[in-house]
């Protein structure tokens, strides 16, 4: 069996590392990119102020280039909206410019977010909706589509943007759960959170956003084009929120500040039509995802 060549960008954060680890020892030899260092031996340190990608495609040749890297902190873009901007937006440039040079039969795979969505005037929320970012992290997100589709309109680079929304699992240390468990650990008997509890997302699990990106990897036409990844279930933060405590500290009180925070939607679920197509079907509950969750975060914490 021929092995297909996959270079991982952003190797040694969340989603990358569970990219690695279920892409390595099957029919794909992979390699990674990081401004993390890391011990394989197929592995390329980045500047992390100037990344160098030429260097990268000028010398190793690849099938498909998955780019999880960047930023992906809603707050953190307003207060550093400029070196969000380079994360989001000029190293994808910089990576689809590298390929077009060197490499314009790899495949670019680019990781962009619901958050192009802003609050959807309907739900769920398709693909052909028109985005609405609330935040600089959005709209940098939007910028990164743009780029893979104007490389494929222009240059014939064959591009996607996978529109993830709620991602969780082993691993994750930031966002809600993280946060929460925290909040929980150095609380008494109640847990503050910002908005109402009413809010809600979209949660896949990191497993299920492996199988969909291993689906669309083989069967996506590449042609720019956005394509949600998601459960397509809409699930309120408060139940999540309750999950997740009553699984690491049995019963404590969530208390809803009603304060929003600047960039946060209201309420999110996707129109994941077009995944399925792949045959992609959800397989971990928010139940059993957070269940798993909150094993490996007791077990880190000990």
């Amino acid at each position: 069996m021929i092995s297909m060549k996959i270079l991982v960008v952003g190797s040694e954060g969340f989603i990358g590392q569970h990219l690695v680890k279920h892409f390595s020892g099957r029919q794909y030899q992979i390699s990674t990119a990081d401004i993390v260092s890391s011990d394989r031996s197929q592995h390329v340190l980045l500047n992390s102020s100037d990344a160098d990608f030429d260097a990268i495609f000028a010398q190793r040749n690849f099938d498909v280039c998955i780019n999880a890297s960047g930023s992906a902190n809603v707050q953190f873009s307003f207060e550093n909206p400029a070196i969000d901007f380079a994360l989001n937006v000029s190293n994808v440039q910089k990576m689809l410019e590298s390929i077009r040079q060197y490499q314009p039969s790899c495949r670019f795979m680019n990781f962009s977010s619901a958050a192009v969505y802003g609050n959807p005037a309907t739900m769920p929320v398709h693909e052909s909706n028109q985005p609405n970012p609330l935040s600089p992290y959005g709209w940098h997100k939007l910028m990164s589509e743009f780029l893979c589709r104007s490389y494929h309109d222009s240059f014939g680079i064959q591009t996607l943007s996978l529109r993830i929304f709620s991602a969780y699992g082993q691993g994750l240390k930031k966002q809600l759960f993280w946060d929460l468990y925290h909040k929980a650990v150095s609380s008494s008997n109640e847990v503050s959170l910002f908005g109402t509890g009413k809010e809600s997302r979209d949660f896949i699990h990191v497993s299920d956003l492996m199988i969909a990106i291993e689906l669309l990897l083989q069967q996506a036409g590449w042609k720019g084009q956005p394509i949600n990844v998601a459960s397509g279930i809409e699930t309120s933060i408060e139940k999540a929120a309750a999950i997740f405590l009553r699984l690491c500290f049995g019963e404590k009180k969530i208390c809803f500040n009603g304060k929003s925070k600047a960039g946060d939607p209201l309420n999110w679920r996707a129109d994941i039509s077009v995944l399925s197509q792949t045959g992609f079907k959800p397989a971990i509950s928010i139940e059993d995802g957070l269940e798993q969750y909150a094993t490996w975060i007791k077990k880190l914490s000990r």
